[in-house]
């Protein structure tokens, strides 16, 4: 049963930003329709890039181009930037946690409730901090740069490295 609702999410038959509620199954779809493919795809134009600086937790500055729509967390993998992303976007942990320029904050939407409550049980927690799997990229946020804290918590599998699929 959950495989045949599953199927019918990814071919859209559902109408986004609806929840429904199955026996032993919890599903949402969201505004976002870009899991999978997309995420490892490069800007087709100019027009589509969005600069973006990761900062490593030795320092390091990482510079990459996103594309409008780009989530955080799969443009670092695509970068082989090392954010972890245990739940894969699912908003269910806090290994993609990051610090975002200051610059920028207010360029953000404002996080969710759901995303600040599981920041309140992030290490090394600061006022700039947010989920990296909820940040889209969008033309506003060209230049912005994203540091990395000195360690995340894992609450899942520890050690855990997810790859890109």
């Amino acid at each position: 049963m959950a495989f045949i609702w599953r199927h019918m999410i990814k071919r859209s038959l559902l109408p986004l930003n609806q929840s429904i509620m199955i026996p032993n199954l919890d599903i949402h779809t969201s505004k976002y329709n870009f899991h999978g493919e997309y995420e490892m795809q490069d800007p087709k134009s100019e027009a589509d890039i969005v600069n973006v600086t990761f900062i490593d937790k030795t320092g390091k500055r990482i510079p990459v181009k996103g594309k409008v729509g780009d989530n955080v967390l799969y443009l670092a993998h695509r970068y082989g930037i090392e954010m972890e992303g245990a739940c894969e976007a699912s908003l269910a942990c806090t290994t993609c946690h990051v610090y975002v320029h200051f610059d920028y904050t207010d360029k953000l939407p404002l996080a969710e409730e759901k995303e600040e409550d599981l920041l309140d049980l992030a290490p090394f927690l600061k006022e700039n901090s947010r989920l990296g799997c909820q940040i889209i990229l969008t033309k506003e946020l060209d230049g912005i740069e994203l540091e990395l804290p000195q360690a995340t918590r894992n609450f899942y599998v520890d050690g855990h490295a997810p790859a890109a699929h």
